[in-house]
């Protein structure tokens, strides 16, 4: 290994917006089951299915409708 390395003429990562960042969040367990379920009959798993939805209301802006 070098001593030093020179990145002065190094480019940012293209894809690192696109990284995921974890989290933790608190869901009810009917809501889990219910993306369980859509897991199984789609072959994609659960907790992309759930990122897909929440960046199409992302994408779309949506809001929340209470009562």
């Amino acid at each position: 290994m070098r001593e030093n390395y020179d990145f002065s003429n190094g480019i940012k990562n293209p894809y690192a917006a696109q990284l995921k960042k974890q989290v933790t969040i608190n869901l009810d367990a009917e809501t889990v089951d219910y993306f369980k379920k859509q897991a199984e009959e789609t072959g994609i798993p659960y907790q992309k299915l759930i990122n897909f939805y929440l960046a199409d209301c992302v994408k779309n802006k949506r809001h929340l409708a209470w009562m």
